[in-house]
């Protein structure tokens, strides 16, 4: 064919076309989209939704120069006005500007979660694509560990309502803003003396944020990182104490977490605590979901200082995992009566039958086509339908006709005059 899509990105289709391809099944993502809204609900979180593209300063302002999204992936073009434009690249900048624009502040506890598409001009790979769909919460106003644990937790029991399993939670803190730089000093020291043997990245980042350098994927940058100095090490007072409060209450929760003094995450909004769950199912792309505290990306927006905690997760990469872990994903029936008419009586009577059962909230589907009956019950198969009835003149002019259950293969007798109120019964009775 002459078009085709681009690469990079990917439809969301009905259908299984392939098992390699049966994470991109729309029923999928719809419970996805389910578990994530009643999770949140549980939470008290809300939805907000931004648009897809913003002022391209909006993102440089937030994620940082020296940040991978706005040196290498940020996807910028002119509009007609010839203002640059940029398609998010993620959600908490557009969130924060949202809050700081329409005054939501006035409304605390403000707790507020997203779905929707991002953007990013990078070289697809396992569940991450040029537009990939990510689901976050962004909890702001509060500066408490207790904020911090929530968070995490929201994330951790997310996955495991979805029956992800093998999680590993890593947790630090990179304190703030005199630690880090403290920090940086001490860790620039020690990498000068190995400037030859970094990656052309981490050498380029040397200079501008050597903090940046402990997210590094370089094998030979997490070498050199073995005997880096720690964090940790550099803490402030105040830092220390949140940092021991959220390790102490994700304990109380029975959360398993590791310390791993190098995580940092890869935007430069983040201080204190900070987050990644991993699974090893996506091999080295193995972190499904992360975040961490921003109390200060507001101030750098123009607004006055709101601390803020969330998280982000990409549900290609959730729904990745759950297919490898063959998690459960409930089969939806969204056909429970599938109508085949033969003969123009039969679809006068099945046109009128089916707007009855959809006015009474019963999802029906008939066939248009008078197919054959072996076509049609091959139809009403692919839409999962529970039942089927085929009804030609005999069945009009006697007033009987036969259910067929798609599952169970069982036939069951229905009188027409009645029907609408049979189905009702049946479908009621199943709720």
């Amino acid at each position: 064919m002459e078009y085709s899509i681009p690469k990079g990105v990917f439809d969301i289709l009905p259908f299984d076309l392939d098992p390699e391809s049966s994470w991109k099944n729309s029923r999928k993502w719809q419970y996805l989209e389910t578990v994530i809204r009643k999770t949140c609900a549980e939470y008290g979180f809300q939805e907000i939704r931004t648009p897809i593209f913003e002022k391209t300063e909006l993102f440089i302002r937030s994620s940082g120069e020296t940040s991978d999204i706005v040196s290498k992936e940020m996807y910028t073009f002119l509009d007609k006005g010839d203002r640059s434009m940029t398609l998010r690249p993620e959600g908490t900048a557009s969130v924060m500007r949202s809050i700081l624009e329409n005054k939501l502040q006035q409304f605390p506890p403000l707790k507020l979660f997203y779905i929707g598409p991002v953007f990013r001009y990078d070289r697809p790979q396992a569940g991450r694509y040029r537009q990939h769909h990510q689901f976050g919460v962004e909890a702001v106003g509060c500066d408490k560990p207790e904020q911090d644990a929530e968070v995490i937790e929201l994330l951790y029991n997310l996955y495991k309502n979805l029956g992800l399993k093998n999680l590993q939670v890593q947790v630090n803190s990179i304190g703030d803003l005199s630690s880090r730089i403290e920090f940086n000093k001490a860790l620039k020291d020690f990498l000068s003396q190995h400037v030859e043997e970094l990656s052309k990245d981490s050498q380029n980042r040397l200079q501008k944020n050597p903090l940046r350098i402990l997210d590094s994927k370089d094998p030979k940058d997490q070498q050199i990182l073995e005997n880096a100095p720690s964090l940790l090490d550099y803490l402030d007072e105040s830092s220390r104490t949140h940092f021991n409060r959220v390790l102490f209450l994700l304990e109380k929760i029975g959360i398993p977490y590791i310390i791993n003094p190098r995580l940092v995450r890869g935007l430069d909004y983040y201080n204190r605590t900070v987050f990644e769950i991993l699974s090893s199912e996506l091999g080295a792309q193995s972190t499904i979901g992360a975040g961490g505290r921003y109390d200060d990306l507001s101030t750098s927006l123009g607004g006055n200082r709101l601390p803020a905690v969330g998280f982000a997760t990409g549900m290609e990469r959730i729904l990745l995992t759950m297919l490898k872990q063959e998690s459960p994903i409930p089969s939806h029936n969204s056909c429970y009566l599938y109508i085949l008419p033969l003969g123009k009586e039969a679809m006068d009577y099945a046109f009128q039958l089916t707007s009855q059962l959809r006015k009474a909230h019963i999802p029906a589907e008939m066939d248009f086509s008078s197919k054959k009956i072996q076509q049609g019950l091959q139809i009403a198969s692919r839409l999962q339908a529970k039942l089927c009835l085929v009804i030609g003149d005999q069945e009009i002019s006697s007033g009987q006709a036969v259910l067929k259950n798609m599952e169970t293969r069982e036939q069951i007798p229905l009188e027409l005059a009645t029907c609408l109120q049979t189905m009702q019964s049946m479908y009621n009775s199943e709720k």
